[in-house]
């Protein structure tokens, strides 16, 4: 019987779905102008209680056998649009900061500088043109907002992510959590908390180093010294 304890075995976004009032404009946006194909829709009639609208859930791909989808439900009024920021389905008040708004979005990723502005080249020409495009540590990244207000993102690796900066990132966390249980949390506390993880690990981690150096790769199998 195999053990899971531990192991992390998800392989990825089977899909993320979203509700609109314009699966027209959807269409257009994900199908007609980014090119990412209709894989599968659910056409649901009578489904869940009497007061359930019925639905179609319709799904594109985006590669990497994950998909992006949406349900569309039938007589259903949009809401009122004209107050607040952010989509059409989770407006913030009129004094959230923009950055708050925005952090609330959609990323996918392409392989090349060109494969990103072929992207470019597609929104521009659409009535959903791009509205920023960032460099910012390790990606570069095109913006807009899709028909139904989502704030969407296509984006490039710059580098490769170096096992460095993922123990970093995880060393981020950790004194994040910490100091968030704490009162008075700020990036100064969450900054100092960090540099005492590193000294608390720093013996362990050395260890950890010395008994991987302890074997060394020859053509005959692995040696000690």
């Amino acid at each position: 019987m195999p053990t899971f304890a531990d192991k992390h075995l998800v392989r990825g976004v089977d899909h993320a779905a979203f509700p609109t009032f314009d699966p027209v404009a959807t269409v257009q946006f994900y199908r007609d102008t980014l090119g990412f194909p209709v894989v599968h829709s659910i056409c649901a009639a009578g489904w869940g209680p009497e007061d359930h609208p019925d639905f179609i859930h319709f799904f594109f791909d985006i590669g990497n056998d994950d998909r992006i989808a949406f349900f569309y439900y039938f007589g259903l009024e949009a809401p009122e649009t004209g107050r607040g920021k952010g989509d059409v389905y989770a407006r913030f008040g009129a004094d959230t900061p923009e950055y708050f708004v925005r952090s609330r979005h959609i990323a996918l990723h392409v392989e090349s500088e060109e494969h990103l502005l072929e992207y470019r080249r597609r929104l521009d020409a659409s009535q959903w043109p791009v509205e920023m495009q960032i460099q910012h540590e390790t990606i570069e990244s095109i913006y807009t907002h899709d028909p139904n207000g989502y704030f969407f993102e296509i984006t490039r690796a710059l580098r490769p992510v170096t096992p460095q900066e993922d123990l970093d990132a995880n060393l981020t966390i950790d004194a994040l959590v910490d100091v968030l249980q704490q009162p008075g949390a700020s990036m100064d506390a969450l900054l100092v908390r960090k540099a005492e993880l590193i000294l608390e690990r720093a013996e362990r981690w050395q260890d950890e180093r010395d008994t991987e150096r302890e074997l060394i790769p020859s053509p005959e199998g692995p040696v000690r010294r």
